[in-house]
């Protein structure tokens, strides 16, 4: 324990410090006028005592560590902190201040930078038990689970069998950035989205769903259906149009075709605007 300055007594529950290297006459007034205005009770005047002795002498690490303990008896714990910190820099070995920026920090939620100091404080120090008592409450890190990585190709589920399709009015939501849609006979609607290079599926009572997610897909825009269930997609970042079947199996069906745009399927004909060609391409299926 540290000796206070001229001989007065602190009890241990305000945690002050003592007197621990030779300082100015004036900065000593300062420190003493401090503590007799802690015995009264006056803490601000009392701060602003081991505030001015520690202008007067930067290097006063008793001032810091009284100054510090009343702002923690505050619960200034941030403005505590930084005070304890000074101590630290001027005195590395200096444990009740490290112990101090510990407990502290545990306050402040600042378990790894607690554990940081608390674990400097070596074994001869008269702190070390308590810094020791004081890891053990810090909770460990949360680890946070890896998010299931989204398979490359998701077969396409099988077409449901409803007859009751739902005809009201409505709206599908939380689609991002959606483009083509198409539908098939049994009343599910298929819809392309832009932005997550895949297509969701509605069926005719609402439930949404992941149809399809390939690494082939990127950028799908238009989509329509042929009477064998077969879906075509123009994928108009890599120029070419794809196509999927029942089974779910994706193939590129159209290479070379420059910003490929709006679809149609007719009498077994498909047709792609092209609107890096202006043009309109027109492929026998």
């Amino acid at each position: 324990m540290k000796k206070i300055l001229v001989a007065l007594l602190v009890t241990a529950c305000t945690g002050f410090a003592v007197l621990a290297e030779p300082v100015s006459n004036e900065a000593k007034l300062e420190y003493n006028r401090g503590y007799d205005f802690y015995k009264i009770g006056q803490y601000d005047r009392s701060m602003a005592s081991f505030r001015r002795a520690i202008e007067l002498d930067p290097n006063y690490i008793d001032a810091y560590y009284n100054l510090g303990s009343i702002l923690e008896y505050l619960h200034q714990d941030d403005a505590a902190l930084a005070v304890f910190k000074q101590i630290i820099v001027r005195k590395p070995d200096d444990y009740e201040a490290v112990y101090k920026a510990g407990n502290l920090s545990i306050k402040l939620g600042q378990n790894d930078k607690a554990k940081s100091y608390l674990e400097l404080i070596p074994a001869n120090s008269s702190v070390f038990s308590k810094a020791q008592a004081l890891i053990s409450t810090i909770p460990a890190p949360v680890v946070k689970e890896p998010e299931p990585e989204i398979e490359e190709t998701q077969p396409i589920l099988e077409p449901e069998k409803v007859s009751n399709v739902n005809r009201t009015n409505g709206m599908y939501n939380n689609i991002p950035s959606p483009t083509g849609i198409t539908t098939d006979t049994q009343g599910n609607v298929y819809i392309a989205s832009f932005s997550d290079n895949m297509i969701y599926k509605v069926t005719p009572d609402g439930r949404q769903m992941v149809f399809i997610k390939d690494k082939k897909i990127d950028g799908p825009i238009a989509m329509v259906s042929d009477f064998a269930g077969n879906i075509y997609i123009s994928n108009y970042n890599s120029n070419n149009v794809l196509k999927v079947t029942p089974s779910g199996l994706i193939s590129v069906l159209i290479n070379n075709v420059e910003k490929p745009y709006g679809m149609n399927v007719t009498d077994g004909m498909l047709f792609v605007s092209s609107q890096g060609s202006n043009s309109v391409l027109r492929y026998k299926l």
